[in-house]
């Protein structure tokens, strides 16, 4: 599989689905990039050169911290630094100036509208978001806001189906879309969800497609059994054997033994 460009999924938009998922680790991403996943994101927390390395053809978006940037040299100089170890991207959910100050150094950038979590007191909890006219209408503002300072793609978040598909249709951005209906440009899901190890609440737009949770207990269990023989073998004396240590002939060890006492 080729990695996709930025001018390429923007080519993609009205005449191609992509899918993106948000992954935690190297297996994840490389499990993603077998699958023919074309994007992948994760938060710069995690291992990021270990998922660069284990998706070489995925485009990765790496998401900066929220709050941990709060001028435009902070922001753009970790920009930079992603991008040094891989990244093809930047997600940032803050400002307009912020982002703007991204796009301009030529960095890649994804903005978010409809519901953005951090923010989720000033919707009154975790809902979707853009229900009622006033609403949608600043959603279409935001993007076209984001559109301006430079993002080339928007993750929209749980917007209604009918917003999205009219956002999508009417600005130029690439829409990514989680739980916005399938006029968005690409769909977007996180790993957990998708292969059944949340073991919080499962959104309403998410799909379960693994039950994966049972592996990783049956892992863990597996890993617990040989961990605890490991001990017993070191506490009994039966690790290391004989035929993992290492040895020295007899007349070397003598040698060092006499210099030592000479």
């Amino acid at each position: 599989m080729k990695k996709l460009t930025v001018k390429e999924i923007i080519k993609c938009k009205g005449s191609r689905k992509l899918s993106e998922v948000y992954t935690h680790n190297p297996l994840e991403a490389e499990a993603c990039e077998a699958a023919g996943i074309e994007m992948i994101v994760s938060s710069e927390l995690n291992d990021i050169d270990g998922i660069r390395n284990s998706a070489k053809n995925t485009f990765l978006t790496v998401g900066l911290k929220y709050g941990s940037y709060l001028n435009e040299f902070e922001i753009v100089k970790r920009s930079f630094e992603l991008i040094n170890i891989g990244a093809d991207a930047i997600y940032c959910p803050q400002s307009h100036k912020l982002i703007k100050a991204i796009s301009d150094e030529g960095i890649p950038v994804v903005g978010h509208s409809g519901f953005i979590p951090y923010k989720s007191t000033f919707y009154g909890g975790f809902k979707a978001y853009g229900k009622n006219a006033k609403e949608a209408h600043k959603i279409y503002n935001q993007c076209l806001s984001l559109q301006d300072a430079g993002a080339f793609a928007i993750e929209l978040e749980i917007v209604p189906f009918k917003v999205a598909d009219y956002i999508s249709k009417n600005i130029d951005v690439f829409i990514i879309g989680m739980g916005s209906g399938t006029g968005c440009d690409a769909q977007y899901l996180f790993a957990e969800d998708i292969l059944g190890y949340n073991k919080g609440h499962i959104p309403r737009h998410a799909k379960v497609y693994s039950d994966i949770a049972k592996d990783y207990e049956l892992i863990k269990k597996k890993a617990e059994k040989a961990f605890k023989s490991f001990k017993e073998d070191v506490i009994s004396k039966n690790y290391p054997s004989t035929t993992h240590d290492i040895d020295i002939s007899e007349n070397e060890y003598e040698s060092f033994v006499k210099n030592l006492k000479n």
